[in-house]
């Protein structure tokens, strides 16, 4: 029998994952073309996404299941927790993007975006600084990608809420937005982690992220109103086409891109599908604009809530047979062990905390000392 922890982070991870590969595929599509092409989209598809200069053939297939730049992000985080057995700093995941980023790859398998923010840390700038060099200030490229920092604090929002904001630095600066939203996203997922968590509480702990009191609460009312139009919607058809009333905007680098824009749909589908990962997958893929990344919030948040029950195991396959044919990937580590990995090290922290509260214990009921004695 397989255990709630383990099963509730392999869903989170291969959802977000599936997520991903499937939505790659129609990645900057509006939603007329997915359908006029496919119906609905709920299959891994073979695609050409990035160009690999260093081979014939530029722009050949990429095999079915193949994930995309957000995915790298992911694997190197995933590899500096189960490295260290525990939460990570920013100095932390530093190193391994130091160790395992090939620079030869930015523009075939990672994005441009993250060029920079490398070259600052080989350069010797401090992994907190890193971000402030980011050219595209509040773009998801973290804010999509930062589901192993909600899972290694599995429960304890605060703490996934903090380290999103340390760990992020690497990626954008404080202000901007990007990191709000991305502590919205891991306390989605440190809250849906627990054995008695609902698709309210997630939206609620991602609501309770945002910052309050601030002269602008764009992020709070951005994630509410979605809410909203979820809660309004007949359905996540009908609730996409209100969205593209609002976010249309095209001409721009990372257009469709925006943390505003990715990580409010992928709560309101989250919501509209009640948390069932193989419709917020779908959904999210369908959505049309900056699907896989979409797909990814949405499915990462249902996934944590629920599990695998309703991802289909040939998915997960698929994309472990890819990862393993990826001769560009920061890791071949398959979705199975790196849960293993990750539950292991959820493991590791749930201890320290006990032997906290055991020496706080014994301090607590130890006799005091009295006055002047050991002076």
């Amino acid at each position: 029998m397989t255990n709630l922890l383990y099963d509730k982070v392999l869903g989170c991870l291969a959802g977000s994952n599936i997520g991903s590969a499937m939505g790659a595929a129609v990645e900057g599509w509006p939603p007329e073309r997915i359908a006029a092409e496919y119906g609905v989209l709920t299959e891994l598809l073979p695609y050409a996404h990035y160009t690999h200069y260093d081979k014939p053939g530029a722009g050949r297939l990429r095999p079915a299941g193949t994930t995309e730049d957000g995915i790298e992000r992911q694997r190197l985080m995933c590899t500096a927790i189960i490295e260290k057995g525990g939460r990570i700093t920013a100095a932390d995941l530093a190193a391994i993007w130091v160790r395992d980023i090939n620079p030869a790859n930015f523009g075939v398998q990672m994005e441009p975006c993250d060029e920079v923010l490398y070259r600052a840390v080989m350069a010797g700038i401090p992994p907190t600084d890193a971000g402030r060099y980011t050219n595209f200030l509040g773009i998801n490229s973290f804010a999509r990608s930062g589901h192993p920092i909600g899972l290694i604090n599995a429960c304890d929002v605060p703490q996934a809420i903090a380290d999103t904001y340390e760990i992020g630095q690497l990626y954008q600066a404080r202000h901007g937005y990007g990191l709000d939203y991305g502590a919205a996203v891991n306390a989605g997922i440190a809250e849906a982690m627990k054995p008695n968590a609902t698709v309210d509480s997630v939206v609620q702990a991602g609501l309770d992220a945002l910052p309050a009191g601030d002269t602008n609460q764009q992020p709070k009312r951005e994630l509410a109103w979605a809410i909203e139009l979820a809660q309004s919607s007949a359905d996540v058809w009908e609730m996409r086409d209100k969205f593209y009333a609002r976010y249309n905007g095209s001409g721009t680098p990372y257009a469709m891109s925006w943390a505003q824009e990715v990580i409010t749909k992928g709560f309101a589908i989250f919501y509209q599908t009640k948390g069932n990962c193989y419709d917020a997958i779908v959904a999210g893929v369908n959505f049309g604009r900056d699907t896989d990344c979409v797909a990814a919030v949405a499915a990462g948040l249902a996934g944590a809530l629920e599990g695998t029950r309703n991802i289909p195991a040939e998915w997960i396959d698929t994309v472990d047979e890819a990862t393993l044919q990826n001769e560009y990937t920061v890791s071949q580590r398959l979705l199975r062990p790196t849960a293993q990995g990750i539950t292991q090290a959820i493991i590791n922290e749930m201890n320290r905390k006990k032997q906290v509260v055991a020496d706080l214990e014994a301090a607590l009921n130890q006799n005091q000392i009295a006055d002047g004695e050991g002076a």
